[in-house]
């Protein structure tokens, strides 16, 4: 049993350090075709981080984990959730609007607005819910047709209740009251910025998202629809509430990807609100299987390729968008490494198997020989 336990980890590890490998080949290449400094380049993106840098890191990290854990609770369910990028957008929209008014002081304010992104992102997800159960509308042309609503409804609102500055270009929200800003926590020794506060509700997200989804009869029964439907309503499982459940608590999660950078960093939701994170969340979630540990490791090394490629155009003369492709790359590889890997595994498996049934059918005849 420990042999197999062993094998098991091994097997998990393969395939990301494969994929990596791979990603840094293929780069490498790309580079010498290009005629690129290939040495400058991965000494630039390896380089230790600054302490700066290091804050930096933690803070994208935990709001790609968010968006990563979002897309994996529909990935559980073999639900294909592309519209976590739309959803985040009502999301920290609606929160941003709310938590402007002031009507509740500090924390207060600060929850009851995660209550109402929550809810904001579930409500846009129930729409895709809804015609994939009702419609039997795909999930993924739904939610891409979403993401696009989404962005449109988002932008006339923002014109509608803008809180624009004299003088000043930007369209953005009222700006959150001082009471409701988050300062931080200092826990990088020597960098002058903090890691954002709702690093805990990352933490707190990942828990929850591992205890339901193992330790829970809710996420027995995702898991096992997910895997065959067939089997889930033979043991009792209603799909289409499952689905519809699933979809809306994917949504209500992306609702909260918004809330770091909002209540630690812009303070008013606004055009320059960062944007791409729910399709970063999808690949992170590939990266890391769907494991809340593993997605956070796959957060920590995306968050630390984008923080790294930022002085690639300075330090190595190349410019920035070559870590796009060393992301996608490490996703190719990835996807087609756990397939390979899958594939050893049940081989390995197999011949486990039948040198283990050779050796008793070797046993029974001197066991049937021997006297009673």
């Amino acid at each position: 049993m420990k042999s197999l336990n062993v094998r098991r980890i091994l097997m998990s590890l393969a395939a990301p350090v494969l994929a990596l490998v791979v990603a840094f080949v293929v780069t490498s290449l790309v580079l010498v075709a290009v005629g690129d400094p290939v040495g400058d380049v991965w000494k630039t993106i390896l380089a230790v981080p600054k302490p700066r840098q290091t804050v930096n890191i933690i803070n994208a990290a935990s709001v790609f984990y968010l968006s990563a854990i979002a897309v994996a609770v529909g990935f559980r369910m073999n639900l294909f959730n592309i519209g976590v990028d739309g959803q985040y957008r009502v999301a920290a929209f609606a929160a941003a609007i709310f938590a402007g008014q002031a009507w509740l002081p500090g924390w207060l304010n600060i929850l009851v607005a995660i209550l109402v992104a929550m809810v904001a992102g579930g409500l846009w997800a129930s729409i895709a819910a809804y015609l994939k159960v009702k419609r039997g509308v795909s999930e993924v042309i739904s939610t891409i047709m979403l993401n696009a609503i989404a962005t449109g409804v988002v932008s006339w609102l923002l014109l509608k209740v803008s809180s624009r500055g004299e003088g000043s270009n930007s369209i953005e929200t009222k700006t959150i009251p001082e009471s409701s800003q988050l300062e931080g926590f200092k826990l990088i020794p020597g960098a002058t910025n903090r890691v954002y506060t709702l690093l805990i509700l990352a933490v707190l997200v990942g828990f929850l998202y591992w205890f339901v989804l193992s330790k829970t009869r809710f996420g027995f029964d995702l898991r096992a629809t997910g895997r065959s439907e067939s089997a889930a309503v033979a043991s009792g499982v209603n799909v289409p509430r499952m689905v519809m459940t699933a979809m809306i608590a994917s949504g209500a999660l992306a609702g909260l990807v918004g809330m770091p950078l909002l209540f630690g960093q812009d303070h008013n939701y606004g055009t320059t609100f960062q944007s791409g994170l729910g399709f970063a969340g999808i690949a992170i979630a590939l990266l890391g299987r769907n494991n809340a540990v593993g997605i956070g490791f796959a957060a920590l090394l995306w968050a630390f390729l984008d923080v790294q490629s930022n002085a690639l155009q300075i330090q190595a003369d190349v410019a920035q968008e070559l870590v796009n492709i060393i992301q996608g790359v490490i996703l190719f590889a990835v996807v087609i490494a756990y397939e390979l890997i899958r594939r050893a595994d049940k081989r390995i498996e197999q011949t486990r198997v039948a040198r283990e049934l050779a050796a008793q059918r070797q046993a029974a005849p001197a066991t049937e020989g021997a006297p009673a």
